[in-house]
């Protein structure tokens, strides 16, 4: 799968029934020895849709649960700092 088909998916945290955010909107992290994605790196946004640059937090990739048409479905725990 492609960056470009995964931009614009929603992140639902199926354990809390919790909408996260949109691909579009967060940072990946990435091995910098294999290349492999290690964690979606998601903001906090406030009411207008402003990003707050200190508040963030990760999910670890092997925390997805499933990749859909719209949706990302990731399992409970992810961190906040």
């Amino acid at each position: 799968m492609r960056l470009s088909q995964l931009s614009g998916k929603e992140i639902v945290d199926i354990s809390r029934g919790e909408r996260l955010g949109v691909l579009g909107q967060t940072d990946l992290l990435f091995d910098e020895t294999t290349g492999s994605l290690k964690a979606l790196i998601i903001p906090q946004m406030s009411w207008l849709g402003i990003r707050k640059k200190s508040e963030e937090f990760s999910i670890p990739w092997n925390h997805i649960e499933t990749i859909g048409k719209d949706i990302i479905i990731i399992q409970n725990p992810y961190t906040k700092p």
